[in-house]
């Protein structure tokens, strides 16, 4: 029982850990976003679809952006599976459907990868309109 108890604990703390960095990660790409003159909406949207890392707007452009933070650029840019892909394409539909002010804009899905020592790497349209 006392080992079940401290496996436990251990996941526990690594889950923290990783939300931890997932939270800087986010931060991080606003902020490199906000450099390219993006405006940030939020984050962690959640919708009944699913989660949203970054909603930003820049003119007529709504950037659904997926942050994904790897030991690697590559690895950060294949981290992304179909499945999430399309969570994140009904999500970004049921934001813009539900928020009067977004409805007129030209919704994206964008990608923005990070890694340890490099420069993020922003794919606008990573995986097509939404």
């Amino acid at each position: 029982m006392i080992a079940g108890g401290r496996q436990t604990r251990v996941r526990q703390e690594r889950g923290a850990a990783a939300r931890k960095l997932g939270r800087r990660a986010e931060v991080v790409a606003a902020l490199w976003l906000m450099m390219k003159g993006y405006r940030i909406l939020g984050f962690r949207l959640a919708t009944p679809l699913g989660e949203i890392d970054l909603l930003a707007q820049r003119g007529k452009v709504l950037a659904v952006v997926e942050v994904k933070q790897r030991a690697t650029i590559e690895d950060a840019l294949d981290a992304v599976t179909p499945t999430q892909r399309d969570r994140l394409r009904r999500a970004a539909a049921h934001v813009s459907a539900h928020r009067m002010a977004l409805r007129d804009l030209f919704v994206r899905l964008d990608l923005i990868a990070l890694a340890p020592g490099r420069a993020p790497r922003h794919l606008p349209n990573a995986w097509g309109a939404a």
